[in-house]
């Protein structure tokens, strides 16, 4: 059996667990909780990824597969579950990797709050990493409207994600602003049973 070493709260992990769900292996994963932080863990992850970041993927006929776009691939290779068509397989890519980079600096900026001590905080640095989401946000609403109309890919479950995170730990902020088209198609998105599925929790 596969076993998933996962944290809820982490948009990675749901990535990984919307495909899951989506491609209808949720019941052949164990998932092990995983206990992981930038500063060093002695969580068991560390012995498959010893980069010590989740989701980690341990296979009974191979090793260990990490970061969550290898193991996304996996996952639809394994059910031929087509996340990753061909027709327009490096728009798929390139929007997953998109959506990766917003999940990257929207969690950079909770470790900034949480891991760093309150005297060496930076308030420029936030707003730099808040600046790379809303500029990357602006170009999904002008350039990728017409791709997240399409069929249901890794790219758009991604980006689900990543959306999700922000609402999840930067609502605050709310990056919806002048984005109509990508607010609709967000809700949408999150009303599927697969999303609803993994909702983190409201802690």
């Amino acid at each position: 059996m596969l076993q998933l070493f996962h944290s809820p709260a982490s948009p990675f992990v749901r990535k990984v667990m919307v495909v899951l769900h989506e491609t209808g292996q949720i019941g052949d994963v164990e998932i092990r909780a995983a206990n992981v932080s930038p500063l060093g863990s002695g969580d068991p992850v560390l012995s498959h990824n010893p980069l010590g970041k989740i989701p980690a993927l341990v296979r009974p006929d191979g090793p260990a597969l990490y970061d969550s776009r290898v193991i996304c691939r996996y996952l639809d290779h394994r059910a031929r579950a087509g996340l990753y068509p061909e027709a327009r397989l490096w728009e798929t890519l390139t929007l997953e990797a998109t959506a990766d980079g917003i999940m990257d600096a929207a969690v950079l900026m909770v470790y900034e709050g949480r891991v760093r001590d309150e005297a060496m905080r930076s308030v420029a640095w936030l707003d730099a990493q808040w600046s790379k989401v809303t500029r990357t946000l602006d170009a999904v609403e002008g350039r990728w409207m017409p791709h997240l109309a399409g069929r249901m890919d890794a790219g758009q479950i991604a980006l689900g994600c990543a959306l999700s995170y922000l609402d999840f730990r930067h609502g605050d902020r709310d990056w919806r602003g002048a984005r109509p088209a990508l607010t609709r198609w967000h809700e949408k998105i999150s009303d599927r049973p697969s999303f609803a599925a993994t909702k983190p929790p409201e802690t």
